[in-house]
């Protein structure tokens, strides 16, 4: 399959052209879309078996025909089949050579920072995931690697914050809450000037709406817990590149310090992305509808939603992405009791963290997600105490609109 894919999603796809079947040259390899490489990249049915689907492959270790002389693997801590399936289907998802999977998204996250000595120096933006943040400021930063936080939607910041050590830019987009929109091949061009990797977590819009090797990332990220997974029923991360001497580099870290998802969970993504698009579509089309609904309703002071053309990167947005997400927040127009009792008090959205799946969910990141980051910082960054964050799932939005209503009502009545 290739590993090129080309989203369906802006009207090329084979659906919208009646003639597209007869053509003999239509679904070459190298034309495959991506609702069709979703399905089938890196994966061909077992050659014993014909088993369609790639099997759970629970093994811990493999026989080898001679000392030192295996079948491909060995130990499955440093390979296993159902993640190798799963590793080139991502791979080919995001238009990379190559894919590591890893037991969380922080896991791969970690594995990048790997790659850093002390006395470098990493840029990122200043209203990344609280994770991040706190990996890169509570753990490296006692390894001597140091992290300047900027405004990454601000080119000259971000010039500004390199430095002859800084060997990492990183970089999210949309970003983790605020829904920034970062120009992913700007960034990448400032990282490459400075002999700096790019990276970029990927997870908020997914391959099949964003693909940052192909505006010049070094390195992608992705939770796979999120939107890959899609069912909120596992755990797991991925980098993805698109050169053999970096995977390596990743790889080595990977087998080394052994944060490798189990061969369940790496069977749960790969059925995950087998639905990826037409989840996302639906996903889309409800954040669009209810950020719109949010924006004209008086409890709302601000909504942010890349879709919306009041969004300062909607441009952007519309350019570097193939839709704009399933993620939105606003602003409450009320006190941080009130914006509690909002997310305390909805059914169809359920009061938790984490995002990506089918289901609704609702949070307040400056108690839960972004909780790490010191408060005046969190607040000189926009992440203020009455930030609400919706991850909207595939039930019916007006549905949603009824929820959000009564929990307003409660909240401010």
């Amino acid at each position: 399959m290739s590993d090129t894919p080309e989203n369906g999603g802006d009207g090329d796809d084979a659906g919208s052209d009646p003639d597209a079947g007869s053509d003999p040259d239509a679904g070459a390899p190298d034309e495959h879309r991506f609702e069709t490489l979703a399905i089938h990249a890196g994966q061909e049915p077992d050659p014993e078996t014909g088993a369609l689907m790639t099997p759970i492959h629970a093994n811990s270790t493999y026989e080898q025909d001679r000392p030192g002389d295996h079948r491909g693997y060995e130990y499955s801590r440093t390979g296993n089949p159902t993640r190798s399936d799963l590793e080139a289907n991502l791979a080919s998802l995001e238009s990379g050579s190559h894919a590591r999977c890893f037991s969380s998204g922080m896991g791969a996250i970690n594995t990048v920072l790997n790659l850093l000595s002390a006395g470098d120096h990493v840029v990122a933006g200043d209203d990344v995931y609280g994770g991040t943040h706190r990996i890169l400021t509570q753990v490296y930063d006692e390894y001597d690697i140091d992290t300047t936080f900027v405004d990454t939607t601000d080119h000259d910041a971000v010039r500004a914050a390199m430095r002859e050590e800084t060997e990492l830019v990183w970089v999210e987009t949309p970003t983790n809450p605020l829904m920034n929109v970062n120009d992913i091949g700007a960034l990448a061009d400032i990282a490459h000037e400075g002999d700096a990797l790019c990276a970029v977590d990927n997870t908020f819009a997914t391959p099949y709406l964003q693909r940052p090797l192909e505006h010049g990332a070094d390195i992608v990220s992705q939770s796979l817990t999120k939107y890959l997974g899609g069912h909120s029923d596992t755990i797991g991360g991925a980098l993805i590149v698109d050169d053999e001497e970096l995977d390596e580099r990743l790889g080595f870290y990977q087998n080394s310090v052994g944060a490798t998802p189990g061969p369940f969970d790496a069977f749960l993504v790969l059925r995950g992305t087998k639905t990826l698009p037409v989840r996302m579509d639906r996903h889309c089309e409800n954040a669009m509808a209810l950020a719109e609904w949010l924006e004209r309703h008086d409890a709302v002071e601000r909504v942010y939603y890349p879709g919306l053309e009041s969004h300062p990167d909607h441009e952007l947005a519309a350019a570097q992405m193939d839709d704009f997400g399933g993620m939105l927040s606003f602003e409450l127009d009320g006190t941080l009791e009130e914006a509690s009792t909002v997310v305390s008090e909805t059914e169809v959205f359920t009061l938790a963290e984490s995002l990506g799946g089918v289901e609704s969910l609702i949070e307040q990141p400056a108690a839960m997600t972004h909780a790490a980051i010191p408060r005046e910082e969190r607040i000189a960054a926009g992440l203020t105490d009455g930030l609400i964050r919706v991850s909207v799932g595939i039930e019916h939005v007006d549905d949603m609109k009824a929820d959000l209503r009564a929990a307003f009502d409660a909240a401010l009545s």
